[in-house]
């Protein structure tokens, strides 16, 4: 079971690597041509629309509803009755989308005034009302995708799902590279204060476009794999819809809280000039190991927790709960060092160029340490929350939420007018460990299944430990390497301050017994296909 589990992780865990390095190919074509400017601040709250309601319809609660169902009824009926329910669901969210699309785009000002009021004073309301109705049909598109790739995780085949991300960032880098490549009288036109619309335009022309590519790949593979999950029938409320509704109801409330969350801080941020960028551009950074980890967790952990629910395999849950925060804690932890560690000269080296400027690399640095003290927290939430969906208890994170939504916006808010823009993020970090904490406290009610077994406990103080010679390694590299770190041997300077880090690591975690190379060696080899 655990080098399955394991083979998971590390495919999901691959490619998701893969799409948030090309990612960041992106961010730093965008910080080069846009930096701070009214467009990049408008392109941001314009994109963040479509994916803020994605995570809240697809990723968020009715996926943690769906999946548990469809892979109950993979287990005990088949596939063909399974992709029944998956039929039936497709055909639903396709009328709900439907008109939450439309609805967006005739409520676009109202939906970017609750995500921005700061900028109802200036040109970034009208641009990101632009910009906002373009792209938020994607929303359509890649619930839809996420649904499918639903299917394809609770069947075991997740390397399609797992790559369809890198499609739009791949887009993205298309759109940018037109501008990279145009000539150097209309290079000088596009990085122009007054002309980096143009760019924008064609960064948020990209958005439904890359939503396209990836439901058109996940499709394809479910279709290879056997899926047929076009609808035969109009929408209409089956017995299994039903019980999905009931289940994503509660998911959904808490998906809501989430949101506000990340409302609560937009709003905070569109009060300082710049800060929406800035804090952008932070969560880029400490999202590559939090996408890495923590979503490749998510998305193999509760399929596996499902099916083991429903065989009543108490042992089975506890080893793969204890293995998934075992998994993560060793490697997040050293992530979460890193960029605490050498914030600025990671920001300095990927987005310091054309109009983002050093005091722009100094905020965002500032924004990455304080993200980085939440990243463990945002990776174990991912681990402790299967634990209640498998049950099909949505009912309870939801009160965790509550509570987490009001930390964020005491902190958010009381503390901006001390702190600045800096105050979203700590509230962010903060809300998430008020959400570990009560996630914890909740499944140790649930008895031995919620306790992680010898292995994990040993492990995880000796990550800890690891961790913080990883630190003082870190410290020490960049104070030596700190006149390369500047000018045109910055990349390599930078990427040998990495390499050392991962050495060290390494290293390290062997001494202290945090992690044995046997064990992966033996997942790999071990798991099946």
């Amino acid at each position: 079971m655990a080098p399955r589990l394991i083979r998971g992780f590390l495919t999901v865990g691959g490619w998701t690597l893969l799409s948030r390095v090309i990612g960041f190919a992106r961010d730093i074509l965008i910080a080069r041509f846009l930096g701070t400017s009214a467009a990049a601040e408008a392109f941001f709250i314009a994109f963040s629309l479509p994916n803020m309601f994605r995570r809240f319809f697809a990723e968020g609660a009715f996926n943690m509803a769906f999946v548990p169902l469809y892979a109950k009824k993979l287990e005990g009926e088949g596939m063909a009755d399974a992709d029944a329910f998956a039929r039936d669901a497709v055909a639903g969210m396709v009328l709900i989308l439907t008109a939450v699309s439309v609805l967006g785009v005739i409520l676009m000002p109202a939906l970017v005034f609750a995500m921005a009021s700061g900028f109802a004073e200036d040109e970034r309301f009208a641009l990101t009302v632009e910009y906002g109705r373009v792209a938020f049909p994607y929303i359509a598109l890649i619930s839809l995708a996420a649904l499918v790739s639903g299917v394809l995780n609770a069947n075991g085949r997740f390397l399609a799902a797992a790559a369809a991300p890198a499609l739009l960032n791949v887009v993205f880098i298309a759109a940018m590279t037109v501008a990279a490549l145009a000539p150097g009288d209309v290079m000088a036109w596009l990085q122009a204060p007054t002309h980096t619309r143009a760019v924008g335009w064609l960064l948020i022309a990209s958005v439904p476009l890359g939503g396209l590519a990836q439901l058109g790949l996940v499709w394809i593979a479910a279709h290879r794999a056997g899926h047929r999950l076009w609808p035969r029938r109009r929408p209409r409320l089956t017995p299994e819809l039903r019980r999905l509704t009931v289940i994503a109801a509660p998911a959904a409330l808490a998906g809501g809280v989430v949101q506000v969350n990340l409302l609560v801080g937009r709003q905070v941020a569109s009060y300082f000039d710049g800060a929406v960028a800035w804090l952008n551009y932070a969560d880029r950074l400490y999202q590559l190991p939090l996408g890495v980890v923590g979503i490749a967790i998510g998305i193999v952990l509760l399929p596996d927790l499902s099916r083991r629910v429903r065989a009543a395999d108490a042992e089975g849950q506890r080893a793969a709960y204890s293995r998934a925060a075992e998994f993560s804690l060793l490697l997040t932890l050293p992530a979460a060092v890193a960029l605490a560690v050498i914030p600025l000269p990671i920001v300095t080296t990927l987005f310091e160029r054309g109009t983002f400027g050093p005091d722009d690399s100094a905020s965002t640095a500032v924004a990455l340490i304080v993200y980085a003290l939440g990243l463990p927290a945002f990776v174990l939430q991912k681990v402790l929350q299967p634990l209640f969906f498998a049950r099909e208890d949505t009912r309870t994170p939801l009160r965790y939420a509550l509570v987490s939504m009001g930390v964020n916006a005491a902190v958010a808010i009381g503390l901006a007018p001390v702190i600045g823009f800096a105050a979203a993020a700590l509230g962010t970090t903060l809300a998430a460990w008020a959400m570990v904490l009560l996630l914890w406290m909740g499944v140790r009610r649930m008895g031995p299944v919620g306790r992680l077994d010898d292995r994990a406990r040993s492990r995880a103080w000796r990550t800890v430990l690891a961790c913080i010679g990883l630190g003082v390694v870190l410290w020490v590299a960049s104070v030596l390497l700190g006149p390369a770190l500047d000018g045109a041997t910055a990349v390599p300077a930078l990427a040998a301050l990495i390499g050392v880090g991962i050495a060290a690591y390494a290293v390290l975690a062997a001494a202290t017994g945090a992690a044995r190379p046997s064990d992966l060696r033996g997942a790999l080899r071990r798991a099946g296909p």
